[in-house]
């Protein structure tokens, strides 16, 4: 089958390869054909190196398809069923679990150095144990989510990742309050999705912020009140607050020094949350005294801060109500031959969400 495929760690380009294989099929197994799949900014940072990923590795995280095949065991999903891909899929067993805090399970972690492919020059590693730039691809039966009829493959592919990232960054974590304030750094797909989590939770006032003219005008179109480019974001928290800060500051970026901006663009007694996933030797300063004397809370949110298949769940009842505009996140269209364009499409800050239609 078709695969797109990086060879090495460092590498700004994907080789779209016809021999290779989804292997692992077996008890506890689905194989699944893939018709859709977002690029996520994960992606890129795997490429790059700043997430840690074995390569080589088929890229993809944010799926959605229709199953082949289960082997024996499997009963949630049978053949023909339409599912999305999460990445992160929850044993409901370990004490993560039991509290409800799925997102912080590590089963999934512990298959992610397993690959999931293979060709004529040897394995290939699926990133974040699924890999969805591919045809067909072979995963975890927790892996495999059932999606309802009315949802498209596109919608639900987003929902596996930057959608649910999100909306759980403002309702699960930070839990934004009717009338606050809040500020989101960075607005691609995930920084989108918290404006429009902020949005439903009934934030009055959402400022967008993001380098990126195109982005900053399409945050607008999602919720956000105001967009300003990040040296215009003293002045909008001078303007807004009277210089107090923000209630709700989410850094979407994943880097140590937009970090220390949404911290200081915080409001003493407010809440600065974490959204973006950064590299492990990128260290945030702080002092303690500061810590101590402005109170400020400070929550990262991993994969939307709560149950996952909740999260899903939750995503598609305000899509189908109205609430959520998950369509218009999608900016662009590639087929898998065409991926590298997406790569440049996230680079240079083009697109929101490109679909890469398989």
């Amino acid at each position: 089958m078709r695969a797109a495929v990086l060879h090495e760690i460092g590498q700004d380009k994907l080789d779209v390869l016809d021999d290779v294989e989804a292997v692992g099929f077996g008890p506890g197994k689905v194989r699944i054909r893939v018709r859709a799949t977002g690029l996520c900014h994960s992606d890129i940072s795997a490429m790059s190196g700043v997430l840690p990923q074995p390569a080589p590795f088929v890229p993809g995280h944010e799926g959605a398809g229709e199953v082949l095949d289960v082997g024996d065991g499997v009963t949630a999903v049978g053949q023909g069923d339409r599912v999305l891909l999460c990445w992160l899929p929850a044993c409901r067993s370990c004490p993560a679990c039991r509290r409800g805090q799925t997102q912080l399970c590590l089963a999934g972690f512990m298959s992610a150095g397993t690959p999931n492919f293979r060709r004529p020059g040897g394995d290939v590693f699926g990133f974040a144990g699924t890999g969805t730039f591919v045809e067909e691809v072979v995963v975890d039966a927790g892996c495999a989510v059932p999606i309802p009829d009315d949802v498209p493959y596109e919608i639900a592919a987003l929902i596996g990742c930057g959608v649910t990232t999100g909306l759980g960054a403002a309702i699960n974590t930070a839990r934004v309050e009717p009338g606050s304030s809040v500020a989101v750094i960075g607005c691609g797909g995930v920084g989108i999705s918290t404006i429009q989590g902020a949005r439903v939770r009934g934030a009055a006032q959402i400022v967008a912020v993001d380098p990126v003219a195109s982005r900053r005008e399409a945050a607008l179109g999602f919720g956000a009140t105001e967009a300003v480019a990040p040296d215009a974001l003293a002045d909008a928290r001078q303007r807004i607050t009277g210089g107090e800060g923000f209630d709700y500051v989410f850094e979407v970026v994943g880097k140590s020094a937009t970090a220390r901006t949404a911290y200081e663009t915080t409001r003493r007694g407010g809440t600065l949350c974490i959204v973006g996933a950064g590299a492990m030797d990128d260290f945030l300063q702080l002092n303690m005294f500061e810590l101590f004397f402005d109170e400020k809370r400070i929550l990262p949110s991993m994969y939307g801060g709560g149950d996952v298949l909740r999260s899903y769940e939750r995503a598609i009842a305000l899509w189908r109500a109205g609430r959520i505009d998950l369509e218009s996140l999608i900016t662009h269209r590639v087929r898998l031959a065409e991926i590298n364009e997406a790569l440049t499409q996230m680079r240079t800050g083009e697109a929101l969400r490109t679909c890469i239609e398989i």
